[in-house]
């Protein structure tokens, strides 16, 4: 470690990571992080994943490298790309890469995420570890989603997977941020999982008032979701509204009314 840097901050596994006073070089292995970090500092990212697809003009920087996917990264890539630190999350990336890399000497600075007002704690501690300035639709972030939760006025289904069909769960940072609208999720069996399996039929006979249908992880739409469901009105959204937590939490809360406007 050189003589200006810092070994003192730790990241949201509190483990300690050694990092430049200035951080230059970063790889990000977290689609909603890349777009948070290339909006404040987008010369310093080096390497991301195939699955980093915003902002919308990432894939036309012909400098940035692309070291694979959330789940198998190319550590020797990363390696080679020499970064101050990798950002990775603890249910995006698996431990086994995340111990690959400090074994090779990399800097690695894991976020752990589970509520929205622990994202934008999560990003502002990341950003002070880097020595970035907090960009303003962070501030504006906190005020708007970490303030008193509504009362509930709708109950909703969010499927993320089918064939078998899986749903958001409780404990998660999507079922969170739908609260803070007003929207309590439901379906499937939550001891079984962060994202429960369950029954097409079961969902739809559930008493959920909507189903929202996200285009990520899977892919649904109009002609592949919506006719599973013949009790329950469904609505197409955006699943990086619903997911990420960066710049794009600016737009998620008129997304998710437009989406579920015949609520009270």
């Amino acid at each position: 470690m050189s003589g200006d840097g810092r070994d003192d901050v730790r990241d949201d596994l509190g483990v300690a990571v050694a990092l430049p006073a200035r951080v230059g070089r970063v790889v990000s292995l977290v689609p909603s992080l890349t777009e948070a970090l290339a909006d404040v500092r987008r010369d310093a990212l080096v390497g991301v994943t195939d699955w980093c697809t915003h902002p919308a003009d990432l894939a036309d920087d012909p400098g940035l490298a692309r070291v694979r996917g959330t789940k198998n990264p190319d550590v020797r890539r990363i390696v080679d790309l020499a970064p101050d630190v990798v950002v990775a999350n603890k249910e995006e990336n698996r431990e086994l890469d995340v111990r690959r890399l400090r074994e090779a000497g990399v800097a690695v600075w894991v976020t752990d995420v589970v509520d929205v007002p622990g994202a934008v704690g999560s990003m502002e501690r990341l950003l002070d570890a880097l020595g970035w300035a907090r960009p303003s639709w962070l501030t504006r972030a906190r005020a708007e989603w970490c303030g008193p939760v509504p009362a509930v006025r709708g109950r909703v289904v969010v499927p993320v997977w089918r064939d078998p069909w899986m749903v958001v769960g409780p404990a998660t940072f999507t079922a969170d941020l739908l609260r803070r609208v007003g929207l309590e999720v439901t379906g499937g069996d939550p001891a079984t999982g962060r994202y429960p399996r369950a029954e097409a039929a079961d969902l739809d006979a559930g008493g959920a008032d909507l189903v929202l249908l996200p285009d990520e992880p899977y892919v649904f739409t109009a002609a592949d979701g919506p006719e599973a469901f013949t009790r329950t009105p469904t609505r197409l959204v955006s699943g990086r509204l619903l997911t990420w937590y960066g710049p794009s939490l600016g737009d998620a809360r008129a997304h998710l009314a437009a989406a579920t406007r015949d609520l009270p």
